[in-house]
């Protein structure tokens, strides 16, 4: 039988799918699936998701971002709104959950449009035009007087961490976010805008509580010193990424040796040579060494001699940013250093945390440029939860110091959007309106998951929310402990202006454009192994 059509052109093994029920429906569907699984975990009380990946790794979090990237999702629909969250987590750290469930929102909308009988197209342009309004609608709800803020004043620091650290930590956002707060105000430059994330280091040590949390000025680095001496103040540092060891040489020499005379003299050298280096080093005024390789048993035996304290950091990444910490230049092979290639220190002590011998490098007086967050907790899901917190405080930290307007939080702002954009759709006259009266009602989303996720009535909370605002309170939102609606400027939820913006455009934009799919052509798989499986062992780092 010969093949006709599509058939013939393509190779066996296809697939291709085309048409509105076909194509669009089924995209819309696998989004929906998605943004179901994530929304439960939207706002502080969100569901944790028990995520297993295929390396038998499990996660147990409400952060969206982490729940995407563990999901591996298939479907290539889908993939484009994993891809909407991940670039909100790149950009802003935060609202990632947002965006996906928001866009799957708008998706299920658009099935319904769709089902109405209205053209995608129509409705792109509909949501195209509602996320352009939106957008000026933000502009004026952005609380006075915020646009201006000193990154370094812990109070107003803390005040806009608070939502994205409860979000994924409720209940615990006090301690977490003057945790974070301090260690980002410690390590920010005199330009606040060149704030640098990868600066605020995370280490993470079993037992304790949360209130065993600290804050080092430094780096605390999770192996032992080599060697007996434990503590040094205020010392020098030398640096050496090659390792502290006598060196092979280049060139391969065969030595003849006639006597044991010579034996004894030819290994007395060697112990010569090497002293030579250590002194050379200890002459320098260092008075602590850091190597990057293995440190050699003799070049051990002189540092002990001359009272040098031996650390050894194996990754080259924490060797990088310990020469940043202490403003120390790695050099290559043991030699004298310059005293302008060594950094200084104002103590290095090997500490105890939990059984784990901690070797902590505190640098309090020069350009600090690191700092370091201990955090303690009982399992290991929960340390690594207490992690992503703390990464959102960081990034939104960083955030702040580009642009520090607030929005109202707790869905304050999101009600008042739907308010807003539901008057500007009766203003318009094509079938547009029907789009952007839908992507107004997509806004209730955020309400309604955050109160069904705190166990209280979504109907009855939405509707008190409208009442509200629609007599112009536009700052009332749900008061999850307390079950009401509340001004949430005396709860002090404030949310960032450049989070509801990324977020709800990034949507917006991953929507429009599953929408604009109307046939999917899957050839078929290649086979061999899977592309992107990590080779075992790497590291994320």
């Amino acid at each position: 039988m010969s093949q006709y059509g599509i058939q013939s052109m393509l190779k066996e093994g296809h697939k291709h799918l085309s048409g509105l029920d076909e194509a669009v429906v089924k995209n819309i569907e696998a989004c929906k699936q998605l943004s179901t699984i994530i929304r439960t975990s939207l706002g502080p009380n969100g569901m944790n998701k028990m995520v297993i990946n295929h390396l038998d790794k499990l996660f147990v979090t409400n952060d969206g971002a982490t729940i995407v990237n563990e999901l591996e999702v298939q479907h290539p629909a889908a993939k484009l709104l994993v891809l909407a969250g991940k670039a909100q987590q790149e950009e802003i750290g935060d609202g990632a959950n947002l965006t996906i469930s928001f866009a799957g929102e708008l998706l299920s909308h658009a099935e319904e449009l769709i089902r109405m009988g209205l053209h995608p197209s129509e409705i792109i342009s509909g949501y195209t035009k509602a996320i352009k309004k939106t957008i000026e609608i933000l502009e004026e709800l952005v609380e006075e007087g915020s646009e201006t803020m000193d990154v370094r004043n812990k109070e107003q620091v803390v005040k806009r961490m608070k939502a994205p650290v409860a979000s994924k930590q409720f209940g615990q956002e006090e301690i977490l976010s003057s945790l974070v707060a301090d260690a980002c105000i410690q390590v920010c430059p005199k330009n606040p805008a060149n704030f640098n994330v990868d600066n605020v280091r995370v280490a993470k040590f079993l037992g304790g509580g949360l209130h065993n949390c600290t804050v080092v000025r430094g780096m605390a680095l999770k192996t032992d010193a080599v060697g007996s001496i434990k503590k040094m103040q205020k010392a020098k540092v030398a640096v050496f990424a090659g390792g502290v060891d006598t060196s092979a040489t280049e060139t391969k020499g065969t030595v003849l040796i006639h006597t044991a005379e010579q034996l004894e003299n030819y290994s007395k050298t060697e112990e010569a040579k090497v002293e030579e280096l250590i002194k050379a080093v200890a002459d320098s005024g260092a008075r602590v060494i850091v190597s990057g390789a293995a440190v050699g048993e003799m070049a051990l035996h002189f540092c002990e001699r001359y009272k040098l304290m031996v650390l050894k950091i194996s990754s080259k990444f924490e060797l990088r940013r310990f020469c940043r910490t202490v403003g120390a230049v790695a050099m290559l092979k043991l030699c004298q250093p310059n005293p302008d290639d060594l950094g200084y220190v104002d103590s290095v002590s090997v500490e105890e945390i939990a059984g784990v011998r901690v070797t902590i490098v505190k640098n309090e007086e020069g350009g600090n440029s690191v700092a370091t967050v201990l955090l303690r907790a009982s399992t290991d899901s929960i340390l690594d939860d207490l992690e992503r917190a703390v990464d959102d405080g960081v990034n939104t930290y960083k955030a702040m110091c580009r642009d520090s307007r607030i929005v109202p939080g707790a869905a304050a702002t999101e009600i008042e959007l739907a308010r807003r954009v539901k008057e500007f759709s009766f203003k318009e006259t094509g079938l547009d309106q029907y789009a952007i009266a839908k992507f107004a009602h997509s806004f209730e989303m955020v309400p309604k998951t955050l109160a069904e996720n705190a166990g209280l009535n979504s109907m009855e909370i939405i509707s008190s929310l409208y009442a509200e605002h629609a007599a112009g309170k536009t700052k009332v939102g749900i008061d999850l402990e307390g079950g009401v609606c509340k001004d949430v400027s005396t709860l002090q939820v404030w949310d960032l202006h450049v989070t509801k913006f990324f977020a709800l455009k990034y949507a917006a934009d991953a929507a429009c454009t599953v929408l604009r799919v109307d046939q999917i052509i899957m050839a078929k798989p290649a086979g061999g192994p899977r592309r992107g499986d990590q080779p075992a062992g790497m590291d994320e780092d």
